[in-house]
């Protein structure tokens, strides 16, 4: 992890010294990836991705050799490694790194949108609506497919909510985020009644899934990410050139031929997708999406489709890093990764809020 880390780091140096010349392509979503910075580091990142996903495959209880882990993911089924490759670790390695792209690309279109990076749908409330919904199908007993369904539905829902509230003769994102805060609050307040009104057997496994883990993750659960990225990146890049008409103010968007309300209606909407498939799978994880969009800004600047490309791949090589630190760091014991994740994320936000705060 450490490797990765410091090879990141270089990589980011070089694309530094990368000057910043364009080759024009046709079509606006995807011309900001003809710059070559942006093209150097998503390949820096793929890189440090596979290096991780292999590492993921061959460490653990059970040690495997890298070559031994590789043919029995790619094409030696039914052989000695396969339960513990096929079965357990690599379903968990492909959800980490999907879950991962899902959250961090929800961060950067919450923080581009309402343009504060202190903002991410775990914090105004998105995350709690998905939760909210999924805990109440565990607490109830009800069937386990229907989570996935649930908390999506809940996210969405939520997101609706808080614009509507949020609503006075158009949207500001002050409003929208005093009032996602409020809604988070009590949401939150929620999920307790929920945890105190049924039995501790069905509670606790509630309790588990809120924390946020990649324990249990099965091809099933690769599906519905896979499903979601595929369905909502084209949609997200799609509306990154009107996001970034919203960014110059709403009259400005307009006089351009913006129809803004329902622009920002559309990208609250992708954003919430993108949580709630992350959510729906491995529980409401913090700080991912607060942290990852604002790494990303600080090295390449406002978000473009290749910017937002980006904080996906480094949100994915994010999560997949924390879940190896939750495996190995007390070994044999696990923490789920949700635990790895709030102790790296805590001081950044605090670090953010303090830059912040001098900055007003």
């Amino acid at each position: 992890m450490v490797l990765a880390l410091a090879s990141f780091a270089t990589a980011i140096s070089l694309s530094r010294r990368i000057s910043s010349s364009r080759r024009v392509l046709r079509g606006r979503i995807f011309s900001s990836l003809t710059d070559l910075r942006l093209l150097y580091l998503c390949i820096g990142t793929l890189v440090l991705t596979v290096f991780l996903g292999l590492l993921g495959l061959e460490v653990g209880e059970y040690p495997i050799p890298r070559f031994e882990a590789i043919k029995t993911a790619l094409w030696d089924r039914g052989g000695e490694f396969d339960f513990v490759v096929n079965s357990l670790r690599f379903p968990r390695v492909v959800a980490a790194l999907l879950a991962g792209f899902c959250l961090a690309s929800s961060g950067a279109l919450f923080q581009s949108l309402l343009g504060n990076p202190l903002v991410s749908p775990d914090v105004i409330g998105i995350n709690s609506g998905a939760a909210l919904c999924a805990v109440f199908v565990l607490t109830v007993g009800a069937d386990l497919s229907a989570l996935p369904w649930a908390a999506f539905v809940g996210a969405v829902l939520t997101a609706v909510l808080i614009y509507l509230l949020a609503w006075k003769r158009g949207v500001s994102g002050s409003r929208l985020v005093l009032i996602g805060i409020g809604i988070n609050a009590l949401l939150g307040s929620g999920i307790t009644y929920l945890m105190v009104k049924y039995p501790i057997e069905r509670v606790v496994a509630a309790a588990r899934w809120q924390v946020g883990s990649l324990f249990g993750s099965s091809w099933a659960d690769v599906r519905i990410l896979g499903f979601g990225v595929l369905i909502i990146t084209p949609l997200a890049l799609f509306l990154v050139p009107k996001l970034r008409l919203l960014q110059l103010g709403d009259e400005l968007a307009a006089g351009l031929g913006s129809r803004v309300e329902m622009e920002r209606m559309a990208i609250i909407v992708v954003a919430s997708a993108y949580a709630a498939i992350a959510v729906a799978v491995i529980g409401p994880l913090g700080f991912v999406a607060l942290l990852v969009p604002h790494m990303v800004r600080l090295i390449v600047g406002s978000l473009t489709g290749g910017a937002l490309l980006l904080t996906g791949l480094v949100g994915a090589l994010f999560l997949l890093g924390c879940d190896l630190i939750a495996q190995q760091l007390f070994a044999p014991t696990t923490l789920p990764v949700g635990v790895v994740t709030a102790a790296l994320g805590g001081p950044y936000f605090l670090f953010i809020l303090v830059r912040y705060n001098r900055a007003l």
